[in-house]
């Protein structure tokens, strides 16, 4: 029997204090129900560059000469921090951590294979769905998994085109379909233009990417109206941003979605001024993890979306000076300060019920 039995007033209150408390044995039982709890999450890993040069990008400034000072030294200590907070992400929830975990900012697949064997992941077993990308710098995104709980049936990795732009390149989205301990999930994920230009001048570049996705979305959802779908990635702009709301058609509020929508989970967190990155005194949350309506009242005991957390510990922060409290980075500029990435993690905490 398991020992983290419970008689709670709330049923629901009971799991969300087991969960987030953690300390018992899995699965957990609630009112006689017992429940298997799953984490996956995304990460902008900030510049996870090698120190080998690639022609056909601008990686420059990672180089052992370059304006940075890269160096093998750098790298190896860059991907044991980052090991480090992805070894703890969701930990609390699932001894195992992180099931599913998006990557933005790594420039190839090589350092995604250099990053699962290092620390505590060379334990976790984590596979790797990279496709390169046709970003100037030649950053990407990519998905680790645990083989063990996710198998994958399908990949693909869609570019964003605009009609008048030639010479523009951004990041590929990518879409992953599998199983995860059973149950048929899609993740996609992504990492939006930036707001280089200015936020305003920018948008159109990110309501194009919000339009590409919403295709994605779309395109599951014809074939599986009740698929669980997440959205995952950083998408430089805020859960309230026209981009997110309209463009990919969400909402914060799980009871006011018309069919199709996404539920937000990170716009309560925004509005709580809860913020994975930091920019002249203000806090955004574009590092976000969308739901499709699937992925909260699944048709039969499928996983369903329970909470969603900002991974911020306090060693993940500057600890002083005039920008104390933020992201503690690898870089600022030119300078090495040999932190972890200018963004938080963001995970999200599935359940389902064992009947």
């Amino acid at each position: 029997m398991n020992p983290c039995k419970v008689k709670p007033v709330s049923s629901v209150f009971a799991l969300f204090v087991i969960l987030v408390l953690g300390g018992c044995a899995l699965p957990y039982q609630v009112d006689g129900q017992e429940y298997e709890p799953a984490v996956i999450g995304f990460y902008n890993v900030e510049n996870l560059f090698d120190t080998v040069d690639s022609p056909d990008t601008n990686d420059e400034e990672y180089l052992p000469d370059g304006s940075k000072g890269w160096s093998a030294e750098r790298y190896q200590e860059k991907l044991e921090h980052m090991a480090r907070v992805i070894g703890e992400i969701g930990t609390e929830i699932h001894p195992s951590g992180v099931q599913l975990l998006g990557l933005a900012e790594i420039e190839n697949r090589q350092v995604v294979e250099d990053l699962i064997q290092t620390g505590e992941l060379a334990n976790r077993n984590y596979g790797i769905v990279h496709y390169d990308s046709p970003d100037r710098r030649g950053v990407d995104v990519g998905l680790i998994y645990q083989k063990d709980r996710f198998s994958v049936f399908n990949s693909k990795s869609y570019r964003l085109t605009l009609p008048d732009r030639d010479d523009f390149y951004t990041r590929d989205q990518l879409l992953v379909s599998g199983t995860l301990d059973g149950d048929t999930v899609h993740v996609i994920v992504v990492h939006w233009p930036s707001r280089r230009g200015g936020e305003k001048r920018s948008m159109p570049l990110r309501m194009a990417a919000a339009e590409l996705g919403r295709g994605i979305i779309d395109s599951i959802q014809t074939e599986s109206p009740n698929a669980a779908i997440f959205y995952m990635g950083d998408l430089n702009d805020d859960p309230v941003d026209p981009s997110v709301r309209r463009g990919l058609r969400s909402s914060g509020k799980a009871d006011k979605m018309n069919p199709g929508m996404l539920f937000n989970p990170m716009e309560d967190l925004y509005n709580k001024g809860i913020g994975t990155l930091a920019y002249r005194d203000n806090w955004n949350l574009f590092d976000q993890v969308l739901v499709s309506q699937g992925g909260i009242t699944p048709s039969r005991n499928s996983y369903r979306y329970f909470g969603a957390k900002v991974f911020n510990k306090p060693y993940l922060r500057q600890q002083e000076g005039n920008f104390a409290g933020y992201p503690f980075r690898t870089h600022v500029g030119d300078t090495y300060k040999g932190g972890f990435s200018d963004h938080f993690p963001v995970y999200l905490i599935l359940v389902r019920d064992l009947r």
